[in-house]
Order: structure tokens, then sequence, then C-alpha cells
């Protein structure tokens, strides 16, 4: 069995499944980032679930297919994940209670390969996990790509900003010291901000850091959730590209677990475990409960202001018609084309504008400070 590459196995796959609406996004697509080495991620995720199809679908069977991913996986934190649903496959659990026990995998997981197990579409079940994972992490690169850069320029203004303020302001207060004359309007005030940071810079420092400790502590609690996604949404700009990115996810969602034909009360819960965004998850706690009163999904959602009246129009269609997963499916794309979309904008927009910003900081201070000298060059002129 070590003879089989997954590598030769992955290329056949390919060939054979190019015009497949399942088919792999490339790895540009799936290639994601994580601040620790340890956490198993979204492109982990997609590619464990990749290869799996792969061998699966290639005749291999499933002890034969874990003891291969299991040779082939070099970094030791996946290999610890591979060997720990291996052995518990060996041990005679199923894969969905496997990878289940690792507590590496949402709920929505485990309950969708159980459903693939169950019904003998394991391979179908696997394709929707990739396409899941790789669109997932298309978007979060497409929010990354928006708002990085902006946020790169932002931090080297105040340092920049900081930097003049804490060290060359005060060069030039020893210098207008002399001359003795009162200063214009604008130097006095650039100078007064500058003497109160470097008194206070201490006080700032602890109190940025007080900020930054209390956010990691609240940061999971509810109320401070709810807080937070409201700002956030009243943002211009980002905060309808924030929604319409998690909306896409809950469609993609929603699309896959009803297009397996799972109780939509069971596909509430597991969205509600997988998306943490609050207008949405609170939501979904909600409208489970009116479903069980007998009232419509789309009645349900229209209580909430997260859910556009696109989408509930569409679903009041899909669910007379019953064709919901056509309608989620549909809602999915579109929700992507408009990130799309405003992503590209943002790029072309957000980044000049920033320097902008920053332009009139740095030159604000500049003149502030020769306003001095041109006043003096004058007055020694007459």
């Amino acid at each position: 069995m070590a003879s089989i590459n997954i590598n030769q196995l992955k290329k056949q796959h390919h060939e054979k499944t190019t015009n497949s609406k399942f088919d792999s996004v490339t790895q540009l697509l799936t290639k994601d980032y994580s601040l620790f080495g340890n956490k198993f991620n979204d492109k982990k995720k997609a590619n464990f679930y990749n290869d799996l199809n792969i061998l699966l679908s290639s005749g291999i069977d499933l002890h034969s297919t874990l003891n291969l991913m299991n040779e082939e996986v070099s970094k030791k934190d996946e290999k610890e994940v591979y060997s720990q649903i291996r052995e518990s496959v060996i041990n005679g659990n199923s894969l969905s209670e496997a990878i289940d026990q690792t507590g590496k995998f949402s709920t929505y997981e485990s309950y969708s390969i159980k459903i693939g197990e169950e019904t003998g579409c394991l391979n179908d079940i696997l394709k929707d996990l990739v396409s899941f994972y790789t669109k997932r992490i298309e978007q979060k690169r497409k929010m990354k790509s928006a708002f990085s850069y902006p946020l790169f320029v932002l931090f080297i203004a105040i340092v920049a900003v900081a930097f003049m303020m804490i060290f060359v302001v005060p060069m030039f207060q020893d210098v207008f010291a002399r001359f003795g004359n009162d200063l214009p309007y604008l130097t006095q005030i650039v100078i007064n901000i500058s003497d109160m940071i470097i008194h206070n810079i201490w006080i700032i420092i602890l109190f940025l850091f007080t900020l930054i400790v209390i956010y990691f502590i609240v940061r999971k609690n509810k109320k401070f959730d709810r807080i937070k996604t409201n700002i956030i949404l009243h943002i211009p700009f980002m905060g309808e590209l924030v929604r319409k990115m998690y909306l896409a996810r809950f469609s993609l969602a929603m699309s896959l677990l009803t297009s397996a034909h799972i109780p939509m009360l069971q596909a509430l819960g597991l969205i509600k475990k997988m998306i943490t965004f609050y207008p949405i998850q609170s939501s979904i706690e909600k409208v489970e409960q009116d479903i069980t009163k007998g009232i419509s999904l789309h009645e349900s959602m229209a209580k909430f202001k997260i859910y556009d009246k696109r989408m509930l129009s569409l679903l009041k269609v899909a669910e007379e018609v019953n064709q919901l997963d056509v309608a989620f499916n549909r809602l999915k794309n579109q929700y992507m084309e408009d990130v799309d979309y405003q992503t590209s904008m943002a790029n072309g927009i957000i980044e000049p504008l920033m320097i902008i910003v920053v332009g009139i900081f740095v030159g604000v201070i500049l003149v502030s400070m020769y306003l001095p000298i041109f006043k003096l060059s004058t007055s020694f002129g007459y």
C-alpha cells in the first residue's frame, strides 16, 4: 500500500472530475494562514476531506486510506489528528465517531459524514465538505484582501504621527522657546497635544494594554458579542460587506444540508454551532422555536434585520415549491458575487483614501512646525 502516491491519485482524480460541480479549487484558493501552528484550520480540513475523497473514490478501503494519509502527512499537529482518527477506526468506531472524538471538527462535519455512511453517499458528502471549506477560505481571503492593506497603512500612520509628536515636535519646541514670540494657534495646539502624549505616555500604553486584556477576557461574552457586531454592522461599507459574507456562509451551509435532505430543525441546529456571528446565531435560536410552532422559515426570518428582502422573497417561493436547496444555492452565489464586487471596489477606494488621510495628518504637523519660522522670516523682512 505504501507504493500508492496520493499526489498521483490527486492528479488522476482532477483529470476525471474537471467538469464536476464538486471539483476542488486550486491550492491558491485553499491556502489559509493561522497565527498558531497547532490549529486545525480550514485549509487542513479541506485537504483532509479532499485526500479522503480521492483515496476512497479510487477503490481503497477506509483502513488503508487512513494508513496512507497518516504516512503521507508530515506536520506534527496534523499527524496527531490523523493518527487519532485511524486508531479510533481500528478500535471499531465509524469515521464520523472518530473525527468527532478528536475535538477538531464541528458537529456539522461529523453529522454530515454520519449521513454519508448510513446512506452510502460518503464520497458525495466529502465533496460537499471540500466545497464548503474551499469557499469559506476564499471568503476569508477576500476579506483580508479588502482590509489588510488599509489597516497596515493606518498602523504606519499611527506610528509616524506618534514618532513626530514624541521626538520631532519637542525639538521644534526648544527652538521656538528661544524666539520668545507668540506661536500661531495651530502650532500651539500641536505642541499641547505633544506635551500631553509625552507626559502621559505610560498611562496611554497601560490603557491600551488594559483594553486588549479586557477584549480577550470578554470576547466570548454574548452581551459583548452583540455590542461588537452591532457596531461593525453600522460601519459604512464594511458593515454591509461583513453582513453579506456571513449570509453567503449561511446560505452555503443551508444549501448543503437541505440538499442532503436533513430535517430543517436539525439543519438549523447544526448551523447554529457552525456560524458564530451573533445576529445569525441568535436569530436561529428563535427561528427554531417558530418552526416548532408551525411558522414557515421565511416568516420567522423576516423578524430579523440581518436577512434582507431578496433572501426572504426567494425563500417564500422556494418553500411553496419545496426547492429550498436550489434557493439557498442561488442566494449563496449571489452573495458571493456581491462580496467579490465590493471587495474589489474597496481595494480601489480605501487604499488611496488612507494614503490621503495619512498625508493630511503628517502635513498638518509639518505645517504647524514651520509656521513660526515663516512668521519670523516675514517679520525680519519688514
